[in-house]
């Protein structure tokens, strides 16, 4: 399992647009992919779990990925966040 934590920036936290993107990217990997914030953990590949986390500007989320290409998948995602989020 590789994973990391994110503390995220944008001023409207992880709102319908970056969601949607993310989401999409999510699916193009085969491992498992989690967003996980305080008790809460959502599947990213399902933008309404995704936007039901709520996650607004200055939490931290921690992102996890298990499977066949986590490492690639986990790049990906850090990557995302830095320039999106």
């Amino acid at each position: 399992m590789e994973q990391f934590q994110y503390t995220i920036r944008d001023d409207l936290g992880i709102h319908a647009r970056p969601a949607g993107l993310l989401v999409r990217l999510a699916m193009s990997y085969r491992s498992e992919l989690q967003i996980a914030r305080n008790d809460k953990q959502a599947s990213l590949k399902k933008i309404f779990t995704v936007m039901g986390m709520n996650v607004k500007c200055g939490d931290t989320v921690t992102i996890c990925a298990s499977g066949d290409d986590e490492q690639q998948a986990i790049a990906a995602l850090h990557d995302f966040f830095r320039q999106h989020l």
